[in-house]
């Protein structure tokens, strides 16, 4: 019999939970499943912002009528639980994201297809919005979250360290998007980091890491960066 190394037991192992209907709220953030009837407060937002497209699957909507087709299609792909995203206590969305990969029976969940306006990218909504998603999933039985994106998305790569997700590699002509090659970057956040993670997520977002004109007192990144697994080179 030859001796090979196997991987350690998941002890007591059991699917994760399903992450459909979720209503999650923080100090600055709510979530609550994304509906076809969000549309024409998201419009508001997104029209004229065709930017926010590029990167993502559907071409940049021309008119209410194809937005709100996007919309509705989005907030009807079960499998990819969608989410809206607004300020707390608000009414109107300012995005939307999506778990877009979930695989319960080994605890895996990718956060993905996120569209954020103007008005939401950059700010303390948008961080604690993903900050609520990460808790969740590791409080449910997940072991894994993943991030990926465009390769050449630097943005995306940039928040996606920023937020403790740690760089795995790239996937060479991974996909084609409207007619592009599209290598993919993957990163990744597992339990295990977010033992750390988690308190530095609940220390960047406490009101006292802001002052009176809400500007931050510690970086994000500052704070993640010791957690990683690995950086990202490109950022």
């Amino acid at each position: 019999m030859i001796d090979r190394p196997l991987g350690p037991i998941v002890e007591n192992w059991t699917p994760a939970a399903d992450p459909a209907g979720l209503h999650l709220t923080g100090h600055y953030a709510e979530l609550r499943p994304l509906d076809a009837l969000d549309a024409p407060a998201l419009w508001q937002v997104f029209d004229g912002a065709g930017q926010v497209w590029d990167y993502l699957y559907s071409e940049a909507p021309a008119d209410f009528d194809t937005f709100a087709g996007i919309i509705a299609a989005v907030a009807a792909r079960g499998e990819s639980p969608a989410y809206a995203v607004r300020a707390q206590g608000a009414d109107a969305p300012l995005g939307y994201l999506t778990f877009y990969t979930v695989v319960r029976d080994s605890g895996n969940i990718e956060i993905g297809n996120v569209n954020f306006s103007p008005a939401l990218q950059g700010t303390r909504i948008a961080t604690e919005a993903f900050s609520l998603m990460i808790a969740w999933a590791f409080s449910h039985g997940y072991r894994r979250v993943e991030w990926k994106c465009n390769a050449l998305n630097a943005p995306s790569r940039r928040a996606a360290q920023r937020l403790g997700f740690s760089f795995e590699g790239v996937f060479r002509q991974h996909l084609v998007v409207k007619g592009r090659n599209r290598d993919t970057a993957w990163l990744a956040m597992t339990d295990g980091d977010w033992q750390h993670i988690g308190a530095v997520h609940a220390a960047w977002l406490a009101p006292d890491n802001f002052d009176a004109d809400g500007h931050q007192r510690q970086s994000l990144a500052d704070l993640t960066r010791p957690h990683l697994a690995a950086l990202d080179p490109t950022v």
